[in-house]
């Protein structure tokens, strides 16, 4: 069997890598794009989004998914996984993950950037209790308290003016004498009669005892400081930090020329210091650092790399288009049919699925091997328990390898006492032996939960997504632990989280990984002192916020024996 190789190869899934794989699919070019976390990148978490053209309103996460579905028409595949070494020099790379090794004519870096902390004191302290970088997964949060909005660009305008429906008030503090970003972004916070600017001003330092509650500001023209106290009656305040991004290029450096500042160079064409290696996006150096100059980069850099990529496999003497896109091209000729045919289909108003979603999901589930076992917990009582049960209901009709169950409360006390159940509404995972899995969702997993319960089933219902052996051995020496995964269904980076320590309970069923909404359960948010997700109770005890991979998670489940 031949070595696939691939035409190109886009590591990065925000809106440069999407545009890019757009455009690559759709010249027949054989695709793969590469995203270490979410779908979407940095975008995903903009609340708003009124300035694409084409597109009057949206919010990030919903318009990068429209761009993946449209990559998804064009036969483009996609891949998770972290970059651990790139070849770039030879003629065909070499791209690795922890995984896998791949191989492609050309690559295009669209890697974006990632936010940029200030580093002034208590900022690392006090993150997820008080200090956020996320609007849309923690700006409930902090309901009716005082907000801060560090910085004077785009984001912070645009976020600042998100953050008025929840804070009784907002303050900019902007180190400059004015905004950074266009006139019209800043018009929006100056003119918002709910929001108050200071100019020429920076964070000294935050303090506090279990919340951030007290923050001295200095004036950097006069040297004059003053300090905010959040009130007896609040207890607490929020402040929000925008203060830029920094390109995601570390594992580029030798590689590829990059500027002192860790940004990539490059001519009109997107066109790096080496050949066949393009850049698209944040981490180029330029003047606007915009969704529609990233989508811009992303068609210039795929339309490039496909004249490329035409003549090296002309000099090589291989067909300009694969064997494998011609299959894909005709088997969609094929599907037009059936697509049509779905068009005039309706979906009834109490299913949570149109049938576009269900037709993705049973591919998915196509791969189970073994049976899994839903059991939702059901209080008549609650209605939330009434909601998590018709979710499960119509997961289960999209394989034959899922089974669904419905339990009444109360009335299997040894079951209960097995899974732990200290809340409702609750559902758990089984395997095929009907064992409990550890894995456990306490709330509906709707909205972006989704794909963390669909990873939940595939792992424990097939091979699973590949781990490296070393860490799969880590894994399952692990002793006895709890892990609760606190998260918002609009938060963007929880799900991988989730999705990452149920990977470990499935492999170790002596961990067990428990989804928790927290919009349900505000004692749990208010005994753990939680104002921001998403956030790890491990063992009843400490609390880790913030994006984690799974190694990190692991390292601390190990650490805490």
């Amino acid at each position: 069997m031949t070595e696939q190789i691939y035409d190109l190869i886009i590591i990065g899934g925000g809106p440069a890598g999407l545009s890019a794989g757009i455009y690559a699919g759709r010249a027949m070019l054989d695709t793969l794009i590469i995203e270490k976390e979410k779908i979407g990148g940095q975008v995903t978490t903009t609340s708003e989004i009124v300035n694409y053209p084409g597109v009057r309103k949206s919010t990030g996460a919903g318009l990068t998914e429209e761009m993946y579905l449209q990559a998804q028409d064009f036969g483009v595949e996609f891949a998770t996984g972290e970059i651990s070494e790139v070849g770039l020099e030879q003629e065909v790379k070499i791209i690795k993950t922890a995984t896998t090794t791949y191989k492609t004519r050309a690559v295009i870096i669209a890697t974006g950037a990632s936010a940029r902390k200030i580093g002034f004191p208590g900022e690392t302290e006090f993150t997820g209790r008080g200090i956020a970088y996320c609007s849309t997964c923690d700006g409930e949060f902090f309901s009716g308290l005082d907000i801060f909005v560090i910085g004077g660009g785009y984001a912070a305008a645009e976020e600042a003016v998100f953050l008025t429906r929840y804070g009784k008030s907002v303050t900019m503090i902007i180190r400059e004498p004015d905004f950074t970003c266009a006139k019209m972004t800043a018009d929006q916070a100056k003119n918002n009669p709910n929001i108050k600017i200071i100019y020429n001003t920076e964070v000294k330092e935050v303090t506090g005892d279990d919340f951030m509650k007290k923050a001295v500001f200095l004036n950097n023209e006069t040297g004059e400081t003053f300090t905010y106290e959040a009130s007896a009656e609040d207890g607490a305040f929020g402040m929000f930090v925008f203060a830029g991004n920094q390109p995601s290029t570390e594992i580029f450096e030798g590689k590829i020329e990059l500027t002192p500042q860790g940004f990539i160079p490059t001519n009109e064409l997107m066109e790096t210091s080496v050949t066949g290696v393009y850049a698209a996006g944040d981490l180029r150096v330029k003047e606007l650092r915009q969704i529609v100059t990233a989508v811009a980069d992303g068609g210039i850099s795929a339309t490039v790399a496909e004249k490329y990529v035409t003549n090296e496999k002309e000099r090589l003497g291989l067909p300009a288009v694969s064997e494998k896109m011609l299959k894909k091209e005709v088997k969609e000729h094929k599907a037009e049919s059936v697509k049509k045919a779905e068009k005039s289909k309706t979906t009834a108003s109490n299913e949570w699925f149109p049938e576009t979603m269900k037709e993705q999901l049973k591919g998915i589930f196509s791969k189970l091997t073994t049976n899994v076992t839903l059991v939702n917990l059901f209080d008549q009582n609650d209605a939330k328990s009434i909601e998590l049960q018709a979710f499960l209901q119509q997961i289960e009709p999209l394989s034959e390898h899922i089974q669904f169950e419905n339990r009444m409360l109360g009335q299997d006390d040894a079951f209960e006492k097995k899974i732990n159940l200290t809340r409702t509404p609750t559902a758990v995972l089984l395997n095929d032996q009907g064992e409990y899995t550890g894995i456990k969702f306490s709330g509906v997993p709707s909205g972006h939960e989704l794909n963390s319960l669909v990873l939940a089933i595939y792992n424990v219902g097939s091979a699973g997504q590949p781990i490296e052996d070393a860490l799969v051995q880590r894994i399952q020496k692990l002793p006895a632990s709890k892990i609760e995964i606190c998260v918002s269904l609009t938060c963007h980076y929880c799900p991988d989280v989730v999705a990452a320590c149920q990977r470990i309970a499935s492999l170790n069923h002596k961990v067990e990984a428990e989804m928790i909404d927290t919009a349900l359960f505000p004692d749990l948010k208010k005994e753990k002192k939680i104002m921001s997700v998403p956030a790890m109770i491990m063992d009843h005890q400490q609390v880790i916020f913030g994006a984690k991979t799974l190694e990190e998670i692991v390292t601390a489940l190990e650490s805490a024996q």
